[in-house]
């Protein structure tokens, strides 16, 4: 079995040679510049757009070695290696869009109408014996009531945060 090592160096060898080959025509390069000028963009899409013109094989680009650009942009040779690719599969776009997995986030656990009786139920009187809400009777009634299943405390402040603070409810403790 080979070592986590040897399996990397072979990686970053194998990234060294050039299989994807970047050439970028007059108006992408000038995007990818604009891009960098403006600098109001996300660290990932601007050393990306770097990556891409320093690695641009066409006649006026700088066509350096993964191994060159990896060292200037202090970052690795699979990471060069794998703009490369990208760009040859899904072109200078699908370089610089992240890409978002649908399964990544979480389900929201209040939709709109379980969120209405959250805040009418929070704007409510509440139990005898108790100045106000606190989180955790509110979790406990929620959960009692079925508006939802089950839910955390947190969950449900950070529900409330939303709207306590835009005067919604007269009897904001």
């Amino acid at each position: 079995m080979r070592s986590w090592r040897e399996i990397d160096s072979a990686g970053a060898r194998q990234a060294a040679v050039k299989k994807y080959i970047v050439t970028l025509n007059a108006a992408e390069r000038e995007r990818l510049a604009a891009l960098i000028r403006t600098g109001k963009h996300s660290a990932r899409k601007l050393l990306r757009a770097r990556i891409l013109l320093k690695a641009d094989a066409s006649d006026v680009g700088e066509a350096w070695t993964d191994i060159q650009i990896a060292a200037g942009l202090h970052i690795s040779v699979v990471t060069v290696a794998r703009v490369r690719q990208q760009l040859v599969e899904e072109g200078v776009e699908g370089v610089l869009t992240p890409k978002r997995s649908p399964n990544s986030a979480r389900p929201r656990i209040f939709d709109g109408a379980s969120e209405a009786k959250l805040i009418a139920l929070a704007c409510s009187t509440p139990p005898e014996g108790f100045a106000r809400w606190t989180l955790q009777m509110l979790e406990n009634k929620v959960v009692e009531l079925n508006i939802v299943a089950r839910v955390s405390d947190n969950t449900i402040g950070r529900t409330l945060k939303k709207t306590f603070s835009g005067r919604t409810c007269t009897n904001n403790g």
